[in-house]
């Protein structure tokens, strides 16, 4: 295998990530984009085969581990080893950037996919026969729209909003917004709410008590989060809706509510389902 080098991102290379991932041919150039666009104090990479056959981004974590965020090789150049050689790239620059671990798994708050998505099953191999290890399992969900919800219930959280004096509506002041988010969350957070096409918020008095954010990625829904002292008040299941409203007035007819965690709150406020299931592997870097 020819030397495998540090390239730019550009359109040859989200016209390869669109060939080589056809469950997600549609997002392939905006998602290379947005990698190629990470926080300014992110360490990261790409690196292709000369010829563009294939191509790897690679990121360091806030934890200082290595991240395999995107692997890409050209279906007709399948199966000659190039993406063990792409992996064994990224490995070693990891090494060089002092990362003891590598990991198949997102790098928030910029990332492709949470890990290796089931339905890729040779990139799941290929992380297998190198030695990785799963260690997590992630999962999307896909809400249809227009939303479907309860109206009677929809109208009983806004009653109850404007009795607790909260109001829900559009954010003013991205920057006000991350600094609530980074205090009662995290940094990864709050620099996808500075970077969502959609940014809601509810208030009391003056006070940011949640948020929800669409569009960090082509159709994604997230992040969203209620402060500890407004929860209980339908504030999450409000500016869910609000969102996926303005997602379906773009144009959209579903939503990938990404890397979720309560399962049962989207299932029961959308009619969200889970439908894409991620792998998350690790491997020690001797």
């Amino acid at each position: 295998m020819t030397d495998i080098l540090p390239v730019e991102a550009d359109g040859t290379l989200e016209r390869l990530a669109a060939a080589a991932l056809w469950a997600d041919a549609e997002d392939a150039a905006p998602v290379v984009r947005r990698l190629a666009a990470p926080p300014r104090e992110r360490t990261w990479t790409a690196l292709a085969t000369p010829g563009r056959e294939g191509v790897v981004f690679a990121s360091i974590g806030a934890d200082g581990a290595g991240h395999i965020d995107l692997i890409a090789v050209d279906p007709a150049a399948q199966g000659r080893g190039i993406g063990r050689a792409l992996v064994g790239a990224a490995e070693e620059w990891m090494r060089a950037h002092g990362a003891a671990e590598a990991r198949f798994a997102g790098n928030p708050p910029c990332y492709a996919w949470p890990g290796v998505d089931v339905r890729y099953t040779p990139a799941a191999c290929l992380a297998e026969s190198l030695g990785y290890e799963r260690y997590r399992v992630a999962w999307n969900m896909t809400a249809d729209l227009p939303a479907r919800y309860d109206e009677a219930e929809h109208e009983a959280d806004l009653a109850k909003l404007a009795a607790a004096g909260v109001t829900v509506g559009a954010a003013a002041d991205r920057g006000r917004v991350a600094a609530f988010v980074r205090e009662q969350w995290n940094d990864a957070w709050a620099w996808e709410a500075e970077q969502a096409t959609g940014l809601h918020v509810a208030e009391r008095d003056g006070e940011i008590l949640g948020f929800a954010a669409w569009g960090t990625r082509p159709r994604w829904f997230g992040p969203m989060g209620t402060a500890p002292a407004a929860r209980g008040l339908g504030v999450g299941r409000v500016l869910l809706r609000r969102c996926l409203a303005e997602q379906a007035a773009a144009g959209q007819t579903s939503a990938q509510i990404g890397w979720v965690g309560p399962l049962r709150f989207y299932s029961r406020a959308v009619g969200a389902r889970a439908e894409r299931v991620f792998w998350l592997y690790r491997r020690a870097l001797g």
